[in-house]
């Protein structure tokens, strides 16, 4: 028995995504806003990977790009003639190692490490290769495993290649295969392509296995795990998918979804214990709540941080940047944008504010807006503790607004003001006596005279 414990993978992401029909490579289209080759490599980095190879070939300058910074290699396989032809391209980038290989699909971004674990731990138990199996509703055009009730694998065979009595067996094929490298390459080496398609396959690195006396075991797991993204429709699937146990894992960690099927999680989504979500609320990538916070109804979050005992919304939109000091307030049609909300802080409703800093216990009234961008550059708007601004005031940044200082409804304020001043700014009102019923009068009598 091989006893090196060391641990390398090889995905494969070399095939073209036709029925995807896009320009984006397929394993790049985000689930939860994230690429799905890095939802795999996430799920794999518990695992201690020695290495880590990803077979490229169509629109491979799109991979180099999403994989840079990441301690990852690519392979090219060009031409590409089937699975197993790309797993050998990686051996070149895999020299010198010597341990445990997987080799699985980079469509496939539900993997889990603990399952990866589970077929490690059956080389461990004295098999040559283990592979992955699952059962799904409608096997469809699955490759087989034929095995035995203890997990002993006697055959594997593509769809295509399968006997009647083969492909009335359900357990099928998900493409993922452990062996040892002492194994794997001798194994890749002796796959041919006697096949309906040519091509030489992946799963023949089993047949070959258990046509030289070696023991092959199959490990089973769900269908929804292992599902393969081809197309836009299995995508949204994958989607859904991957919502449906982000909320599970939230209500888990004691936050309270009002409406869970209606909240959509990013990858990165952090929630504290207590904080609860009311209905129809998104969140994009960079967003963490505190606990007891409340995201009510409508609102839509991205890049932000909202701290402890905060309320957001209803309808409200934080963007990158958004900073809430604990118990601050945003409610109904506010957006915040590279701005900071201090302790207590509250803007209720009908406001902007963007690339701001407001203090703690300040009030804006509804309707201000932080003019922050005179077409060329972003100016930043600094309010202090507890001033007031009066609704409908718009504060031309670069501006300060000194703590306790009040600012009059409908003020256009382009000088700072100092702590505890009023600024007020404000065309002189100008009365006319008895001018509306003039007016009125004249217009009913020009009108009544052009329809005759």
């Amino acid at each position: 028995m091989n006893t090196s414990r060391e641990f390398a993978a090889v995905i494969l992401a070399a095939g073209k995504g036709t029925r995807m029909k896009s320009d984006l490579h397929k394993v790049l289209h985000p689930i939860a806003g994230r690429p799905m080759l890095l939802h795999l490599l996430d799920s794999f980095a518990q695992l201690d990977l020695k290495r880590t190879v990803v077979v490229v070939g169509d629109k491979r300058e799109q991979l180099d790009a999403a994989l840079e910074g990441r301690d990852v290699a690519t392979a090219l396989q060009e031409p590409q003639l089937g699975t197993a032809h790309a797993a050998l391209q990686a051996r070149e980038a895999l020299e010198g190692f010597s341990g445990h290989i997987l080799v699985c699909f980079g469509d496939c971004p539900m993997v889990r490490g603990e399952t990866v674990q589970r077929l490690i731990a059956a080389l461990d138990d004295g098999a040559k290769v283990a592979v992955l199996g699952f059962r799904p509703a409608d096997p469809l055009a699955y490759g087989r495993i034929i095995a035995n009730a203890d997990g002993t694998v006697s055959r594997m065979v593509e769809f295509k290649d399968a006997s009647a009595d083969e492909r009335a067996c359900d357990l099928c094929n998900s493409g993922l295969i452990v062996a040892h490298s002492d194994d794997m390459w001798p194994l890749l080496d002796a796959v041919g392509n006697d096949n309906s398609q040519g091509e030489y396959y992946l799963p023949d690195v089993a047949t070959g296995a258990i046509a030289r006396g070696d023991t092959v075991k199959v490990v089973e797991t769900d269908a929804g795990e292992v599902a393969g993204i081809n197309s836009r429709a299995e995508l949204a699937r994958a989607e859904a998918q991957w919502q449906e146990l982000k909320r599970e894992e939230a209500m888990t960690d004691g936050v309270t979804l009002t409406a869970p099927e209606t909240v959509f999680f990013s990858w990165d989504t952090a929630l504290a214990p207590d904080v609860t979500v009311e209905p129809h609320v998104v969140f994009g990538p960079g967003v963490t709540v505190a606990r007891g916070a409340r995201i009510r109804a409508f609102s839509h979050l991205e890049g932000a941080r909202v701290g402890e005992g905060c309320s957001v919304g209803p309808y409200a939109r934080l963007r990158p940047g958004a900073v809430m000091e604990k118990d601050s307030f945003v409610g109904n049609f506010v957006e915040m944008k590279q701005a900071t909300l201090g302790e207590g802080a509250k803007a209720s409703h009908l406001t902007y504010l963007g690339d701001a800093e407001v203090g703690a216990g300040a009030n804006i009234g509804a309707g201000t807006i932080t003019c922050n961008y005179d077409g060329y550059f972003k100016h930043r708007t600094v309010i202090g503790d507890r001033a007031f601004i009066g609704s409908n005031s718009a504060l031309i940044a670069p501006v300060r607004i000194g703590a306790d200082a009040i600012v009059a409804a409908g003020s256009a304020v382009s000088r700072d003001v100092g702590d505890g001043d009023l600024r007020m700014v404000r065309g002189e009102q100008v009365v006319k006596p008895g001018w509306a019923d003039r007016f009125h009068d004249a217009m009913k009598k020009k009108k009544a005279a052009a329809k005759k």
